[in-house]
């Protein structure tokens, strides 16, 4: 019973770090800077002031592109605080199904 248990928290620990995603204060880079970070790993978490609710902290996960988001998502551009800039361009996953209703109907003639 023992070696099972050991044989399980073994697999458990090798598989942890593939899941792990780095964590960033967005206040600490230039724009460039985050970029390129993201660019590097793919996808981060970053940590950030809130623009609209004074002495919030906010945690977003910014992507490289639409392939580092998960099936029924795609890139969409937003826009992080950096040391910087208050507007650093960068891309957030957002589900596909989240267009504006205006695209999606097909009025007929």
């Amino acid at each position: 019973m023992k070696k099972i248990v050991l044989l399980g928290l073994l697999i458990t620990s090798a598989a942890t770090p593939a899941l792990a995603i780095s964590r960033y204060n967005s206040m600490s880079f230039t724009c460039g800077q985050a970029k390129a970070i993201i660019d590097r790993e793919r996808a981060v978490i970053m940590r950030h002031p809130s623009s609209r609710v004074r002495n919030m902290t906010l945690y977003d996960r910014f992507v490289s592109d639409s392939n580092a988001c998960d099936s029924g998502y795609y890139a969409y551009q937003d826009y992080l605080p950096t040391k910087d800039r208050s507007d650093c361009p960068v891309y957030t996953c957002r589900p596909s199904t989240d267009f504006d209703r205006h695209d999606l109907l097909l009025i007929p003639h």
